[in-house]
């Protein structure tokens, strides 16, 4: 055979076993793998398997795809084509950064829960059909929640519980969801779906994952108490998936375009008034969020790279934002704004780093946000709506008022804000300072060549966000809100002070639910337990020493008497306690002769 024969062979060959082979897997084999290596091998064994799913995902072509049958149903367990893989590119590089950021990181469950949450966010990316998603979307509510309570803190354990409690509920809708569509349409192919019942239920849950308002509280709520790691993944994974999962199957739904313009003011105005800066940076997700949703709405070609584009740029911006600010609590162990102030001189470089990813995701010319807000604000535009254009502009604003000015400059600069005390601050780990770097690469190179993002968008990203007009209009934004930050800098001087959302109409009536559904039930059990332990005993009792036990009872009640009870039970002894061998005899005969009476009956 010759030597092109045999080059030709081997890449059929190669193709095969990755198409055969879904690229989840490799996320998901991986947590396996790291659950028995020892901790000197896990960190860079987290590593090795994003790589290889990379490397499994370039070779993947728009087409491939592989189904299996299960129960008689035909599912394709893997379909990739060009938005899948750009959301594929996207989880797997974050997955690799945030595995250097968290280097550090020796707990075993930990580093297997985060790449088993990748994992399945990459599986519901290329699921096919909607069972196979189900199943996915589950174990990634499943995983991420322990990088919640892995922080082991009474508030972590509380959010986490909350958390997926309201993942199961929207789990519950999809499965529903699911299940009536096949009834109606006989197909569980996941493609754009059509206005009805089914549609709506599914639609309800994508937007419990979306953080939509006022079914976002959730996200507020938990990922503040998450691990400084964690934190970095749960941004990054599911949010993401249902923005994913939206263009896929409700790309084109007006209501959504509106509902983008609610989550990207909703989430500003939170986000301005929080203390704590993760909850800050929680609220801004959701505003991200919002942009990505609305661009989904319009639906056209431009609407969908300009969803796909934000979802790039914002995982990676929003990425470094907390990986900078996990490294503010690593080194101090504080995260309210009243409590810090004064670090520049302490923290210069995770300053510089905060600030790449703050000039992100505030669209700053030349930083990769200013490409994929104005792909966004382009295409709506497009669809003629002026009020949500202008929506979306507000929304900027707020956005670099409260990441790009207030959290920096109260954390590294106003002195006003410093502890009384000199903080004694942690030395941060190496890892964490080459995770932010590499993430501040990606967040200017995106932003200086756009097309290394066009390229793997799905309709290749046909827009030129550098124009005269366009650079001048944001410049004028961003100094504009500047100069209105400075001049009322006094005013806004954070307060640590409790500010109320969507959950508290679930956190205000859980004592009375707790009394009216938990306690009852509870009592309930208490007392079949109770009554079993007691019936037990009898009969435990009864097996050891059956005529003892019998005298026992018996013997009060011929002597009317109270009988007390033997402090011990004695043994039972099989010669001297045992039912007389003749009294059997006689029954057994007895037995018979009655069975003989009945046959010559019948008989007769």
């Amino acid at each position: 055979m010759s030597s092109s024969g045999w080059d030709i062979n081997c890449c059929n060959a190669r193709r095969i076993i990755i198409n055969n082979f879904p690229p989840a897997l490799i996320l998901l084999l991986g947590a396996l793998v790291l659950l028995i290596l020892p901790q000197r091998l896990r960190a860079a064994a987290f590593l090795v398997f994003p790589a290889l799913a990379m490397f499994w995902l370039i070779n993947l072509s728009p087409g491939d795809s592989l189904s299996v049958t299960f129960l008689s149903y035909n599912l394709v367990v893997t379909r990739v084509d060009e938005l899948s893989l750009a959301f594929g590119y996207i989880f797997v590089i974050v997955t690799f950064l945030g595995g250097i950021f968290g280097y550090h990181v020796k707990d075993r469950v930990e580093q297997a829960s985060t790449l088993l949450y990748g994992g399945s966010a990459l599986g519901v990316v290329f699921a096919g059909d909607l069972l196979t998603l189900l199943v996915f979307w589950e174990i990634m509510a499943l995983s991420s929640v322990y990088l919640i309570w892995a922080r082991r803190t009474a508030e972590s354990r509380g959010a986490g519980l909350r958390y997926l409690m309201v993942h199961l509920f929207g789990g519950a809708l999809l499965t529903a969801g699911v299940l009536l569509h096949y009834s109606q349409t006989g197909s569980l192919l996941f493609n754009h779906l059509e206005s009805g019942l089914a549609s709506y239920l599914i639609l309800l849950d994508f937007c419990v994952n979306a953080a939509v308002p006022p079914l976002h509280a959730w996200l507020s709520d938990a990922y503040p108490e998450g691990t400084i790691t964690g934190n970095v993944f749960l941004s990054a994974f599911t949010t993401k998936t249902a923005v994913y999962v939206l263009a896929r199957g409700f790309a084109g739904w007006e209501i959504l375009l509106w509902v983008g313009v609610v989550m990207a003011l909703y989430g500003i105005f939170y986000a301005v008034l929080a203390n704590d800066f993760r909850r800050l940076l929680a609220y801004h997700i959701i505003s991200q969020v919002g942009y990505m949703v609305a661009s989904v709405g319009i639906g056209t070609t431009a609407g969908i790279d300009g969803a796909s584009a934000h979802a790039f740029t914002n995982i990676f911006n929003k990425g470094l934002l907390l990986m900078a600010t996990g490294a503010i609590i690593y080194a101090t162990g504080r995260r309210k704004l009243s409590e810090l102030g004064g670090l520049a001189k302490a923290l210069p470089w995770v300053l510089i780093l905060y600030m790449v990813g703050a000039f992100s995701i505030s669209s700053l010319p030349l930083f990769s946000g200013f490409v994929s807000k104005s792909m966004v604000i382009y295409a709506v535009s497009g669809s003629g709506s002026g009020t949500a254009v202008l929506l979306l502009y507000i929304a900027a604003v707020g956005t670099f008022l409260s990441v790009g000015l207030k959290l920096p400059y109260y954390i590294w600069f106003d002195k006003k804000t410093s502890p009384a005390t000199p903080l004694k601050l942690n030395p941060i780990p190496p890892g964490m300072y080459i995770g932010m770097a590499l993430t501040a690469v990606l967040c200017i190179a995106a932003g200086v060549y756009p097309n290394i993002m066009y390229n793997i968008l799905p309709g290749r990203g046909d827009y030129h966000p550098y124009t005269t007009g366009h650079i001048v209009e944001a410049a004028q934004l961003l100094i504009f809100t500047a100069i209105g930050f400075w001049l009322f800098l006094k005013r806004q001087h954070p307060k640590d002070y409790l500010t109320l959302d969507t959950d508290w109409f679930y956190r205000r009536p859980a004592n009375l639910a707790y009394r009216i559904f938990i306690v009852p039930v509870s009592r309930g059990f208490g007392l079949i337990e109770s009554l079993s332990l007691r019936i037990t005993a009898a009969l435990s009792a009864i097996s050891a020493n059956p005529l003892f036990y019998l005298s026992d009872k018996l013997k009060p009640a011929f002597k009317h008497e109270t009988h007390k009870k033997a402090e011990k039970m004695p043994e039972y002894d099989a010669d001297r306690q045992r039912l007389a061998v003749e009294p059997m005899v006689i029954i057994i005969l007895c037995f018979l002769l009655i069975l003989l009476g009945w046959g010559l009956f019948k008989l007769g």
